[in-house]
């Protein structure tokens, strides 16, 4: 990727690639194949950022989370996100997947418990790394 985004070919995100190939023995090249179908340049997008507690929808066991999407989306657009929880040292599980909005309201959670919550966008590329936690 940083080849094709480089000079000379300085191509942008979401730019399509196509290739013709020559293969070379011996006896010299063969001729220049038909070119693919294309490919699109994609990486996965940056984290969510801005990851805080909507404090409006705080209990006893629900609180609210709201974050905003990355300026660098990897070239393809934000298909959805994945909120992960954990205990305060504890390990982080999956709490929610397919969330199309920058928000989230955990319920049923233990009262005085500390919790944790960190944010992942997906593109078609694949997830992004975890935001901060919260």
């Amino acid at each position: 990727m940083t080849t094709l985004r480089t000079t000379p070919f300085s191509l942008s995100w979401g730019a399509s690639v196509y290739a013709k190939v020559v293969a070379r023995n011996i006896y010299g090249n063969s001729l220049v194949s038909t070119e693919g179908n294309g490919a699109i340049i994609t990486t996965t997008p940056d984290s969510p950022i801005n990851l805080t507690e909507d404090t409006s929808l705080r209990t006893k066991s629900t609180l609210g989370i709201t974050w905003t999407k990355a300026e660098f989306n990897g070239g393809a657009v934000i298909i959805d996100y994945r909120i992960s929880i954990a205990q305060v040292g504890g390990s982080y599980s999956v709490l929610a997947s397919n969330l199309v909005n920058p928000s989230f309201t955990a319920i049923d959670l233990t009262s005085g418990i500390t919790y944790q919550f960190k944010v992942e966008s997906r593109n078609s590329y694949g997830y992004s790394a975890y935001s901060d936690s919260i």
